[in-house]
């Protein structure tokens, strides 16, 4: 019985059917919605905007939120799953999932008011609002608590001050989750689209994430009432719970450029012929196509156990670190040699691999890069705090 390529220690046959039935969805919706377009779409630097609604309709967003919130109540391997099948088309349309789901609605459930839950997200669930998350400010990057912008307050309202930086679907969104620090330590509130003072300028001359819109946002006195405060947070772990739901997803997302571009390989290595045999026929050839089948299934192994792990309620930050490093390493790798194996094809978008290979500098930065998350391996090997 023949393996399939993609999958060579039947990760298949450890999902549930539930599981199996939402991967096979979402595979479908990128083979016909998203491949055929999403080539365009990076060199144009357009997100599919059109894509949403069937995005919501398929219940990808918010989707391990529960049901009476207009969700559609998954388990986290299955949102794992998602993720790996939206980025197979492209990272810009999982970070785009990512963002809305573990960045925005998750915030909104896991720290907002019972009556900010029903406000704001059933309307997310359904793509009738778009949220972005502002947390990394232009100075910051991988150092939150050296926040800048300001939130002070004023009667029954408060007043923000301040900037952030590299803000997924910054000029889409209807609302922002923002974290500002205040004299009761850094909170977060719901700023909504259209409140004076509240500007949105889009990040140009992208040369990864093209198919996706990055901001900056800027917020000049803008006044939000105390109704938008997230009530239920405190601190630096209201953020830090967010980008841990998100690199969660994120551990699978790269599996999917990584399987894209394998496949490509695979089938263009068989079929380019050189010096009388195909490509595939050489030595080289098969050990590079061998180790990418390696680290692929490694990459597979390590989200499917932290899945289930997350969905026992035991994952730890840290095991999500271990797995985002690993990953988006093996997928950024995985690009670069389908790249190299396609020769001088594999400069054009006509092709997968180059797309896949400069999204990945963005995913491996984003949500903290590779040094951030060796340091937080190393400090639990050691117990010494090398930031």
């Amino acid at each position: 019985m023949a393996l399939s390529p993609y999958d060579l220690f039947d990760i298949r046959s450890q999902l549930s059917e539930e599981e199996r039935a939402v991967q096979e969805t979402v595979a479908r919706f990128t083979n016909e919605r998203v491949l055929p377009i999403i080539g365009e779409c990076f060199d144009q630097g357009r997100f599919p905007k059109e894509l949403v609604p069937e995005i919501a309709s398929l219940g990808l967003l918010g989707s391990s939120l529960p049901e009476e919130y207009g969700c559609a109540g998954l388990n986290a391997v299955s949102y794992g799953l998602i993720c790996q099948e939206l980025e197979r088309g492209d990272s810009g349309l999982r970070s785009f999932v990512s963002v809305q789901s573990s960045l925005c609605m998750y915030p909104i459930y896991a720290y907002g008011s019972e009556e900010q839950r029903r406000q704001w997200l059933p309307r997310m669930a359904a793509g009738e609002v778009i949220g972005c998350f502002g947390l990394t400010e232009p100075h910051g990057g991988s150092d939150p608590a050296n926040m800048k912008t300001h939130a002070r307050k004023d009667g029954g309202d408060w007043v923000i001050n301040g900037s952030k930086m590299w803000i997924t679907n910054g000029n889409l969104a209807d609302i922002a989750i923002v974290w500002a620090q205040t004299d009761e330590g850094i909170q977060g509130f719901i700023v909504e689209k259209g409140t004076p003072g509240f500007t949105a300028q889009e990040i140009k001359h992208k040369m990864s994430l093209r198919a996706s819109v990055t901001s900056a946002l800027y917020f000049d006195n803008v006044r939000v009432p105390e109704a938008n405060r997230l009530p239920n947070v405190k601190g630096l772990k209201g953020p830090l719970g967010c980008l841990t739901q998100a690199r969660y997803g994120i551990t699978w997302g790269p599996i999917g450029a990584a399987i894209a571009c394998l496949d490509e390989a695979l089938n263009y290595s068989k079929e380019r012929v050189l010096f009388g045999r195909p490509v595939a026929a050489t030595q080289s050839a098969q050990i590079r196509l061998a180790d990418m089948a390696r680290r692929i299934t490694l990459a597979q192994l390590l989200s499917l156990q932290l899945g289930r792990l997350k969905d026992a309620g035991t994952m730890q930050p840290q095991q999500v670190s271990l797995a985002k490093w690993n990953n988006c390493r093996m997928a950024i790798d995985i690009a670069r040699e389908c790249r190299d194996l396609l020769g001088g094809a594999g400069i054009t978008t006509e092709h997968v691999a180059i797309r896949h290979a400069l999204n990945m500098e963005s995913v491996i930065t984003y949500e903290g890069t590779e040094t951030v998350h060796q340091l937080v391996i190393g400090r639990e090997l050691t117990g010494i705090n090398a930031f």
